[in-house]
């Protein structure tokens, strides 16, 4: 365990602590959310050294005390059973951690291979993820999507974010940044007339949601056009050219968004979409010496890229990196994800408490 680490974070608790106190803080909220989320984060830390310290002077006043009447040689003993189990409990919180967990999040769903059946499990992945965010009691917001002829979508972009501080720093990105990725279906679609099974695909993307802090965008480098929005089909959905595209030059990421009626609106959102993910795209190139987690999501939606796969006649759901199989599709699809999520933080614990950086994918 690293004494000058913990000496450091625990400073940073202290003088955090000393910021939320001051009223002058809560002016700008901003600043107070993000004060707040990263007094979150130390909050458990801050705890397990109070007990560490706590049993350890406990152990010292028993065994006085055991030195002097043999009765209390018990007491000293369970005590001391108890240090192994807090200092694991400390070693595994001064691990570094994801410096993006207490961040909301933007879900990019796209459909992929198989056509209007590829759109219709989009819809259905967008449901799931909407549902799962409301069992948690957080916040979701559809920033745009572009819905295909039969009810699925064809690309969505959804927003979910905590209500205030998440507990113990942990937020949304926490949960959901395991999500990134090809999911694969299997099941008979609705325009199957033969009741043939067919595999499609839809490609996540997860982003942490970057504030301005984050990201500094300079509006020379945006080239910003401007449409007339349409819906499935080609169906003309309003007579303004309201829909706006933002290219960003140097890195030529583009974002569109048409789902407001105002041109102003539409520029909002995208700018939030462009925001996250420039801030991924330079959180890839710092990391890209090493392997990453985040590294892992696919961004073309190919089939033989998958992640995970939903087996519609098995009720079947499988985590291909982890191995993780369960027969209760139904369930998962109706917003009860935390059996495969739970198990991609343990296995993803236990790398980083081997030192392994990578979450194993295989």
């Amino acid at each position: 365990m690293s004494s000058e680490r913990l000496a450091g974070l625990l400073d940073e608790y202290a003088e955090l602590e000393k910021r939320l106190a001051d009223p002058a803080i809560h002016a700008d909220q901003a600043t107070a959310r993000r004060v707040g989320r990263r007094y979150a984060e130390l909050v458990p830390l801050h705890k397990a050294a109070g007990e560490l310290e706590q049993a350890r002077a406990d152990l010292v006043a028993a065994r006085e005390l055991a030195a002097e009447d043999p009765s209390f040689a018990s007491e000293a003993e369970s005590i001391a059973a108890t240090l192994p189990v807090l200092e694991e409990r400390l070693a595994e919180l001064l691990i570094p951690r994801d410096p993006h967990d207490a961040k909301d999040v933007i879900v990019e769903i796209k459909a992929g291979e198989g056509g209007e059946e590829s759109a219709l499990f989009a819809g259905d992945l967008l449901r799931m993820y909407t549902r799962y965010a409301e069992r948690h009691g957080w916040v979701t917001e559809v920033i745009d999507a572009q819905d295909s002829d039969l009810g699925g979508v064809k690309d969505v972009s959804l927003a979910i974010k905590t209500k205030g501080v998440p507990e113990g720093g942990s937020g949304v990105w926490s949960r959901l940044k395991w999500e990134g990725g090809v999911h694969r279906v299997q099941r008979v679609p609705v325009t199957e007339s033969q009741g043939r099974i067919h595999t499609s695909a839809a490609g996540v993307l997860v982003l942490p949601e970057a504030e301005d802090v984050d990201v500094t965008i300079d509006a020379n480098d945006l080239r910003i056009d401007v449409f007339r929005s349409s819906g499935p089909g080609g169906q003309s959905v309003n007579t303004t050219d309201s829909a706006v595209r933002i290219t960003h030059l140097p890195t030529g990421i583009v974002v569109s968004c048409q789902n407001e009626k105002s041109q102003l609106q539409n520029r909002e959102q995208a700018m939030r979409i462009m925001r996250a993910r420039l801030l991924a795209a330079a959180q890839e190139q710092a990391d890209a010496a090493a392997s990453d987690a985040r590294k892992a999501q696919v961004r073309t939606v190919d089939r033989s890229e998958r992640i995970r796969t939903y087996n519609y006649p098995q009720n079947r759901i499988t985590d291909h990196r982890i191995g993780y199989t369960a027969y209760n599709l139904d369930l998962a699809l109706a917003g009860e994800l935390d059996g495969v999520l739970d198990a991609l933080t343990e296995a993803d614990r236990a790398a980083r408490l081997a030192g392994d950086t990578e979450l194993t994918r295989r």
